[in-house]
């Protein structure tokens, strides 16, 4: 069983723990060793994260199974000023997939989605990220094709997906 959790400035250290270990696994493959480090400083250093906590740019919360904390997500309702909650950040740790948590934290997305009067979820993927596949499997569709620009050259590929509630 997994419980999901409200995460704070207090809980940026695991977070970082978190991705420090899925980054390179998820997009090492598909990113250079550079853009990856690029990216992580600047969507994951201290001071990133603690602007995205305390301007509650995005809600965060860890994901925790009997033992230990086994992921992180980072969302956001009303996301521009629209009945949709934006799921900007879900990383679970290599060692649980498979096992249904992600399927089981989506339902619980969803439900804080409802209750926040969302219609719809909507996340980016990278497109050669192999978790597309997983996202079409829980019923989202893709809506769009980006590049985003996130500086010092870099882009990031994107898909944007969503899914009625």
């Amino acid at each position: 069983m997994i419980t999901i959790s409200d995460a704070g400035l207090s809980d940026i250290k695991t977070i970082q723990k978190i991705t420090n270990i899925t980054w390179p696994i998820t997009y090492g493959e598909i990113l250079t060793k550079e853009q990856l480090d690029y990216m992580l400083a600047l969507f994951y250093s201290d001071e990133a994260l603690t602007k995205q906590i305390e301007n509650k740019e995005q809600l965060f919360y860890l994901i925790s199974d009997s033992e230990s904390t086994i992921g992180f997500i980072g969302i956001e309702h009303n996301y521009n000023n629209e009945a949709v909650t934006k799921i900007h950040k879900i990383y679970l740790l290599p060692e649980t997939q498979g096992k249904g948590y992600g399927k089981t934290v989506f339902e619980s997305i969803e439900k804080m989605a409802l209750e926040n009067n969302s219609k719809n979820l909507l996340l980016n993927v990278n497109r050669f990220n192999t978790a597309l596949n997983f996202y079409k499997k829980l019923g989202f569709e893709i809506k769009e094709t980006v590049d985003i620009e996130i500086g010092n050259g870099y882009l990031m590929e994107d898909y944007v997906m969503g899914k009625k509630l």
